[in-house]
């Protein structure tokens, strides 16, 4: 076993599993996920600690445990249509793929788009594409998603992202409100999207999500 495979290992059985991740197919996506080909090389050594990393300027990738609780709280299944946030480097959506059907993976900055593709193809993932836009409106003409992901705090998630849900879909965030981060989930069901809150989390904030400024006398 290399070392990144221990790590992986490593990560998988004492942050994950002992902190109310149940399900075995979230672990063992992020067990087979190599995160260390996601990070800068001089984070590689870093790569598996409880914590988040700075992938970019004011880019993360969130501490594997809360990833874990988002994607056990979305109930991502085999045939889900997913749509991908803010995937940063592309780990995100390399570990989506593992779980869904396809994954639709949005990133705002060229060149992280660019650095996501070219891993996700080198992990041969190819049901995985990334496709460079505003995150916050989301890729109407890809859905609707069965699981939407949110890879970063927000203090309101859009209806732009609500609305592209099918029906029965869910829209998982950590969304923070009076200074306090929550993994959120939302389900559109029937004509009605509701909302319940799973823990509380803090991760960095995921940028493009600021309210537009209005226009006032």
């Amino acid at each position: 076993m290399s070392d990144y495979a221990a790590a992986r290992l490593h990560m998988v059985q004492s942050q994950i599993l002992p902190n109310n991740v149940s399900d075995p197919r979230v672990a063992e996506a992020l067990q087979s996920v190599p995160r260390e080909l996601f990070v800068p090389p001089r984070l590689n050594a870093v790569a598996y600690l409880d914590e988040d990393i700075e992938v970019a300027p004011g880019r993360y990738l969130m501490e594997p445990l809360v990833y874990a609780r988002l994607l056990q709280a979305a109930a991502v299944e085999a045939d889900d249509v997913v749509l991908d946030v803010g995937c940063t480097s592309g780990y995100s959506a390399a570990v989506l793929a593992d779980l869904a059907a396809s994954v639709v993976a949005l990133e705002s900055d060229a060149e992280l788009a660019a650095r996501a593709s070219q891993a996700l193809a080198d992990l041969g993932a190819d049901n995985a594409v990334v496709v460079e836009g505003d995150l916050a409106a989301g890729i109407a003409g890809q859905g609707p998603y069965d699981v939407i992901i949110l890879n970063g705090a927000v203090t309101k998630v859009p209806e732009t992202l609500t609305g592209q849900l099918a029906e029965g879909g869910r829209l998982a965030a950590v969304v923070v409100e009076n200074g306090v981060g929550r993994i959120r989930v939302f389900k559109y069901q029937h004509g009605d999207l509701s909302s319940h809150d799973i823990c509380d989390a803090a991760v960095p904030v995921l940028p493009g999500f600021a309210p537009k400024a209005g226009f006032s006398f």
